[in-house]
């Protein structure tokens, strides 16, 4: 309860949810000793497959028992998520005491969550100066208030796609000036660069950021992997090659997000061997992101049906979702649920061969698509229904043995799930 009052008085310092700027993050973290200036971080940039790189470094990591701080946003189920001090999330206590000691300092200046969020983070990591901190950037990267670092280990760069493109001028809204608002002011050390969706947005990163003085490293040119058969995949760069076990995590997309984990390491000369990489890469944590579901009360309602979530909701994870799904020799049922500010039509056009697709509201998201109206968007769609909860959506889904089902679309109706379940 404590900690909810303190995130309801954070979300009141300022009238917009997010208002691209540094200037009120740079004041506060001024205020806080700018903490930010006091630690080692790795920057993670993208569109897609951040969150998944970051935590492959992290398993990586705990295994060559390096400490970690993690920042990553947004949260699945509750917001201790976004906040790892020496490889443990933290609890609501600590937590609550942390937003207290920064809300005092803030002192009712104008400031959006997010910012005052990440001043937090920043506030905390200064505590831990040995330990490497992973950073998720936000919206875009070139005014999201984890660009006040002065200095990085490296800028990692993964997937980036057309998303959020609401938050650009209508002639600025190309992949181009996406790839410039998350790379242009990428530091100076070392960036590496993740499999791209094209090789357009691969010359556009190259170009943007040509004038760059960092080391720069990009997947297939610097570092590879190639998926072999009999349960493992073969990773090399400049240092050789690694011959691997297959990740505890699903779809060949992984393989690139792991990858790109691997180099980021070895590229930085971060110290670790190679059984760290061999275990860490069959023990990562992955909510949400194509998360088979095995256990809970909503799985229970699918019997012995399989079950999978995930949290893709633009256009290049559908892309990698559907790749997945392809791989698989049976009938597909989609569940799914999604913010108004999406291409719906872009992002179901990946969807294939499904058996049924049911479009559903998603709970306690004011800027939702309702359910009604992402079916009236797809009514050309075979076998189209819909429902209002996930629980009346799965009860009248028309599984047959050995069929799959998906619920997708958004990290929110991620979130919901695992709570209902």
């Amino acid at each position: 309860m404590k900690l909810q009052k303190i995130l309801s008085r954070f979300q009141r310092l300022h009238p917009k949810e997010i208002d691209l700027s540094l200037d009120r993050i740079k004041s506060l973290c001024k205020k806080l000793g700018n903490p930010q200036d006091k630690i080692r971080a790795f920057s993670v940039v993208g569109t897609n497959g951040k969150h998944s790189t970051i935590n492959a470094i992290f398993s990586i990591l705990k295994e060559a028992k390096v400490q970690c701080n993690i920042y990553t946003s947004p949260h699945i189920q509750k917001i201790n998520e976004r906040f790892i001090f020496n490889n443990q999330e933290l609890n609501d206590d600590e937590l609550a005491d942390l937003f207290e000691k920064v809300e005092e300092i803030n002192n009712d200046e104008p400031i959006t969550f997010f910012e005052i969020l990440s001043a937090c983070f920043f506030y905390k990591a200064a505590q831990f100066s040995n330990n490497i901190n992973l950073i998720e950037a936000g919206l875009f990267h070139r005014f999201d208030a984890t660009n006040v670092l002065k200095n990085n280990l490296a800028s990692v760069v993964c997937s980036i796609s057309e998303d959020h493109l609401d938050w650009l001028p209508k002639k600025q809204q190309t992949i181009k000036q996406i790839v410039f608002e998350k790379t242009s002011t990428l530091l100076n050390s070392n960036i590496i660069v993740s499999k791209q969706n094209s090789e357009e947005t691969t010359k556009c990163i190259e170009k943007t950021i040509s004038k760059n003085l960092s080391n720069k490293f990009f997947f297939n040119k610097d570092f590879s992997y190639s998926n072999k058969e009999n349960g493992f995949f073969y990773y090399e760069d400049k240092f050789g090659g690694l011959r691997l076990p297959l990740p505890n995590i699903l779809g060949e997309f992984q393989l690139e997000n792991i990858s790109t984990a691997i180099a980021t390491l070895r590229m930085t000369n971060i110290k670790i061997k190679d059984d760290d990489i061999k275990k860490g890469i069959t023990k990562i944590k992955s909510i949400g992101r194509l998360q088979e579901i095995n256990s809970g009360k909503l799985k229970e309602l699918v019997k012995y049906n399989r079950l999978l979530l995930d949290g893709s909701h633009n256009e290049d994870g559908a892309r990698v979702l559907n790749e997945y799904l392809q791989t698989l020799n049976c009938k597909k049922h989609v569940i799914l649920g999604m913010m108004a500010n999406k291409n719906h039509e872009k992002y179901i056009s990946y969807f294939k061969d499904i058996s049924s697709l049911t479009t559903i509201d998603i709970p306690n998201q004011p800027n939702a698509m309702s359910g009604k109206k992402l079916k009236e968007k797809f009514q050309n769609f075979p076998n189209i229904q819909y429902k209002e909860s996930l629980e009346t959506a799965i009860k009248s889904v028309p599984l047959e043995k050995n069929d799959l089902l998906i619920i997708t679309g958004s990290l929110y109706l991620s979130g919901e799930f695992l709570n209902l379940n």
